[in-house]
């Protein structure tokens, strides 16, 4: 398995994890459950995203990978 799909694996679960303390539910209007699923699936991907690109440049910064 690559570098990178290992920090995805890590990310991920660190992102679930994290994200799920947040209740955002109360920041959305009543009966809004769809959208507020949507947006928590699309925030869950873009902090994935994130943290893994900013996790490999550091390793590769340190490691030369």
């Amino acid at each position: 398995m690559s570098v990178k799909a290992f920090l995805y694996i890590i990310s991920t679960v660190l992102v679930i994890w994290s994200i799920d303390s947040v209740n955002i539910n109360k920041i959305f209007k009543t009966n809004r459950d769809i959208q507020a699923k949507i947006f928590y699936f699309i925030l869950a991907l873009c902090l994935i995203e994130l943290l893994t690109n900013f996790m490999y440049n550091v390793f590769s910064a340190f490691y030369n990978v």
